[in-house]
């Protein structure tokens, strides 16, 4: 049912480097972008988009307490990629990839802006 998740940005420049590298590891492209202002991706199949954009109101972009935003991989190896990758391009650790239970097998970490996010999948590990 979701269509697709925005995050804000203070750095479009930076967020569009790191969200580039992460949606080419998991087979998606840009989709739609206005110059300095947003840019949206999506994955193969035109499933539900992400983007990243300055806020509308012109303020700082800030972190939602308590958001998240999980991104779907197709294994376990490509949840240790994406995390292994958002490590690299400038993203924190939030959280290893591993087995959380019920087949449920995640990786977390925050973006260059601090967005939290996750790498999962189901019946990984």
């Amino acid at each position: 049912m979701i269509g697709y998740v925005t995050l804000g940005t203070n750095d479009l420049d930076s967020a569009a480097e790191f969200y580039d590298a992460i949606a080419k590891e998991m087979g998606g492209s840009r989709m739609m972008e206005e110059e300095g202002y947003f840019i949206a991706w999506t994955g193969p199949d035109n499933t539900p988009g992400f983007a990243a954009t300055r806020p509308f109101d012109k303020e700082k972009a800030t972190v939602g307490n308590g958001m998240m935003v999980a991104l779907q991989c197709a294994d376990a190896a490509q949840v240790d990629r994406v995390h292994k990758l958002a490590l690299e391009m400038g993203g924190s650790d939030e959280g290893a990839p591993g087995d959380r239970g019920g087949g449920f097998y995640a990786g977390y970490f925050r973006d260059r802006d601090g967005n939290k996010l996750n790498a999962f999948c189901m019946g990984g590990g």
